[in-house]
């Protein structure tokens, strides 16, 4: 697995000891984290998909913002998922989730990070069902 770039050692931490295949790569001048086989709740098309984050130099002083999924999600009972758009990545089309903090969920600089961030992500999947 590539690591053109290094994350914060607690990144590292948590990755290896949750997703232990993921990489590090760089595409132009844009930094991207892929984990492989990542779980996606009940109610989608599929049950694992590679997840993608854009990394910002800033990071982790600037926020990671939305996510991009490889296949693209759809759900089993066919309602449409709002805010999504196509992001070409590695030779694949990944489906960006346009999906943001918000004032009462701030980016936290040093507390926030990966992690936090993959829970929010986690909670993006499971309230899609509940909002439409």
């Amino acid at each position: 697995m590539r690591k053109e770039f290094l994350l914060p050692e607690e990144d590292m931490d948590y990755l290896d000891g949750y997703h232990s295949s993921w990489e590090a790569i760089i595409v132009g001048a844009q930094r991207w984290l892929i984990l492989e086989n990542y779980p996606v709740p009940e109610g989608y098309n599929v049950k694992e998909v590679k997840l993608a984050l854009r990394i910002d130099a800033g990071y982790p002083n600037s926020q990671i913002d939305m996510v991009y999924f490889y296949p693209p999600l759809q759900r089993i009972d066919s309602k449409p998922i709002g805010a999504l758009a196509n992001q070409q990545l590695l030779n694949m089309n990944f489906q960006r989730w346009s999906r943001h903090r918000t004032p009462a969920n701030p980016w936290r600089p040093g507390l926030d990070n990966l992690q936090s961030h993959l829970m929010l992500v986690n909670n993006w999947l499971k309230r899609e069902f509940n909002i439409r």
